[in-house]
């Protein structure tokens, strides 16, 4: 049997309490997730809070996967960077998950197969618990041996890290509601990785935590779940979908709410939800559906988009409400299924050939992604174009506190210029025509008017009446027009928010979506050495007024994404005629979510380069 033992040299173990990274490896497919899950909530109901993050392979099962949780009082929701404990019991990735620890810190792993003094590290505490020994002497049922460990190892460390084992035990009563036969034996294997921790290992370890009350009244929900609830109060009755990694369980939340909140009391569906053969299929339903008054969505990912691009393009010239949830994830092509990137920026505001421009909308956060997804259908309405909400993977799949959602019972669904059969008896009707100077043509609903109203919706040039034409007159109307309903579309989106820097700074900051988390904290870091950076994120393109004037005011900004091409640059660069040399790259695309030590180290050493480095050698 094996017990705890302390680091062998100088270095000091990280003493902690309610701020530290554990880090979970695991085998897909062996039933880790439910149970490192049950340890995050766990400590969330000990009123801490917790950031954790799903890292696992494309394939069913078989391969590496990781759950990283970042304990932290301080309510930090980015990554931090490092690990201080290390839950090991994948052998495939024993190397790279050791040397992911930092000076200090804490391996615990599976003792019942011994390793040798050389497969350890001198800097760090090992605490060894024969798990799959205690396991074969317990259970005889392969399957239950593997899941029972999970939750073996869950009780190990609730006596390790000084957690409430009364907290578990109600989590574990709950996820098994309606089904008690199972929660006497998970109790059971709790209580056994507690008593030989009690029993054996040096405890509690100088990590741990401690009770607080820091998680308020925020909750923890993940964005896909979030956009999908987003889309029921946002008006949504038509969702056409077709399966891909990361963005199915966005139709399997509106699906699960609209069976909620949408079946009358005769028992009657009152929303139409279909899985098409493919992501053609699915975006052609929706743009039909648009056509013909329904608010309607889709959730895809990247290669998705790529599928859909010519239907995107009919709909953004013949000005059809249409709403595209794009939950971005790495590529190109299939690229990284599983991993998180920024990547699909370019492709979406520009989707379609010849001149296009799309309205999309960057939520940060689970509370967001509720929010943007409900206001794109009112700006689809509003606008009659396309619009994305860009997403990825990180905010979607990843469970996260936020704020509750909010929303105004008395808030009014943004239908946009749509003419009833009155307006058609004394109004001239021209379906591409700009009668308000907004860029916004009048549309009609198909059976609105017997005789008045109709038009025939194409996909080829026309006159502002509808008519084909190939006159290059009627056709510079029209992208003109276009182009100015864009920039009445920049005085709609959601507006960016700023953070002024305690101190006034020729350095300022941009970014958006996903990396705000790691990004506050970044900031608050640099400040306390000195970096002072006013920063700006990004809600929304078309880009506001406010964004170039933030630009324009700045000596040096920098703007954070995670793609490799810094795709978000690039439409700066392009859309507001920005010096190139003005805006500097800070890009994170290895498919982990960013962490605010990369944001830290890379402005540091740009900001020392920059400034400190001349000023030295002048002197």
């Amino acid at each position: 049997m094996s017990a705890t033992l302390p680091s062998k040299n100088a270095v000091r173990p990280i003493e902690a309490v309610n701020d530290f990274v554990i880090k979970f490896a695991n085998i897909n497919g062996s039933g880790s997730a439910s149970a490192n899950e049950l340890f995050a909530k766990a400590i969330l109901r000990m009123g801490v809070p917790v950031s954790p993050r799903n890292i696992f392979p494309s394939n069913i099962q078989g391969m590496p996967t990781w759950y990283e949780a970042r304990v932290t009082e301080a309510g930090h929701l980015g990554r931090r960077g490092g690990t201080d404990m290390m839950v090991a019991m994948n052998p495939q990735t024993w190397d790279a998950d050791l040397a992911e620890i930092e000076p200090g810190g804490y391996l615990f792993y599976d003792s019942t197969r011994p390793r040798p003094a050389s497969a350890f590290r001198s800097d760090i505490t090992v605490i060894g618990m024969p798990l799959t020994e205690i396991c074969n002497a317990v259970y005889s049922d392969p399957r239950q041996r593997q899941l029972f460990k999970n939750i073996m190892y869950v009780g190990a460390l609730s006596v390790l890290l000084d957690m409430d084992p009364k907290v578990i035990e109600t989590l574990l009563g709950e996820q098994y509601r309606g089904k008690e036969k199972l929660i006497a034996p998970n109790v059971q294997a709790l209580h056994l990785g507690r008593d030989f921790a009690s029993e054996h290992l040096q405890h509690p370890l100088p990590i741990k935590v401690r009770r607080a009350d820091s998680v308020g009244e925020h909750i923890f929900v993940d964005g896909n779940t979030a956009s999908g609830l987003g889309a029921v109060y946002g008006g949504a009755t038509v969702c056409a979908w077709y399966p891909i990694t990361p963005s199915t369980s966005v139709a399997e939340a509106f699906v699960k709410y609209c069976e909620k909140y949408r079946v009358d009391e005769q028992g009657h569906h009152n929303y139409a939800i279909v899985q098409a053969e493919d992501e053609l299929a699915s975006i052609g339903m929706v743009v039909g559906a648009g056509w013909n008054g329904a608010r309607a969505f889709t959730a895809t990912s990247g290669p998705g988009i790529s599928l859909m691009t010519e239907f995107i393009g009919l709909a953004y010239f013949a000005e059809i409400p249409v709403t595209i949830v794009n939950v971005q994830r790495g590529g190109p092509s299939t690229g990284m299924p599983t991993r998180t990137q920024q990547a699909d920026i370019i492709s979406c505001a520009y989707a379609s050939h010849g001149d296009t421009k799309h309205v999309l909308l960057l939520p940060e956060d689970p509370r967001e992604c509720f929010e943007h997804t409900a206001a794109a259908l009112d700006l689809a309405d509003r606008l009659q174009t396309p619009v994305f909400v860009m997403t990825d993977l990180d905010i979607g799949m990843n469970q996260r506190l936020c704020k509750p959602f909010a929303w105004d019972e008395r808030r009014d669904y943004d239908r946009g210029k749509v003419m009833t059969a009155e307006d058609l008896e004394h109004k001239d009707f021209g379906r591409y025509k700009d009668v308000d100077g907004d860029g916004i043509p009048w549309r009609t609903l198909p059976g609105t008017h017997p005789t008045r109203g109709s038009y025939f919706t194409r996909g080829t040039t026309r006159d502002p009446y509808a008519r084909y034409s190939e006159r290059g007159d009627d056709y510079i109307y029209n992208v003109q027009r276009l182009l100015h309903k864009f920039a009445t579309a920049a005085t709609l989106v959601p507006q960016p928010i700023p953070r002024p820097a305690a101190r006034r700074t020729r350095l300022g900051v941009i970014f958006y979506g996903s990396t705000s988390p790691a990004m506050h904290e970044a900031l608050d870091v640099l400040a306390r050495h000195g970096i002072h950076i006013d920063a700006l994120r990004l809600r929304a393109f078309p880009f506001p007024g406010s964004v170039k004037e933030f630009i324009d005011a700045h000596e040096l900004v920098f703007v954070v994404e995670q793609n490799r091409d810094a795709q978000m640059r690039t439409l700066l660069i392009n859309e507001l005629e920005i010096n190139p040399a003005k805006l500097e790259k800070v890009l994170h695309y290895d498919g982990t979510p960013i962490t605010a030590r990369f944001i830290t180290r890379t402005i540091t050493n740009r900001v020392h380069e920059a400034f400190v480095a001349p000023q030295e050698a002048k002197s």
